[in-house]
């Protein structure tokens, strides 16, 4: 009977060893070779779009939109920068 609850607390140990284990290779993995890319594209791409709002005096990018632009150009930023947090 004591045998078997040692057993039982080993194999309940050893579990946990493997799931802590592999959470945190997981969270060490490198990001894929396309992440940084998007990531600074997403930031540049929306720094370009309030430039070019604020450059062309609103007839560009889309000037049906208006000053909703810059919302849109800080959108697009926003994105790249909350990706920022995943990156390894």
């Amino acid at each position: 009977m004591a045998r078997d609850k040692a057993s039982t607390k080993d194999v309940a140990r050893r579990s946990r060893e493997i799931e802590r284990t592999s959470s945190e290779d997981a969270a060490n993995t490198p990001n894929p070779v396309w992440f940084k890319p998007v990531m600074f594209g997403f930031m540049l791409v929306g720094l370009v779009w309030i430039i070019v709002f604020y450059v062309s005096q609103g007839v560009f990018p889309i000037p049906d939109l208006g000053s909703w632009n810059i919302l849109i150009g800080f959108g697009i930023a926003f994105i790249g920068f909350i990706m920022t947090t995943r990156w390894r």
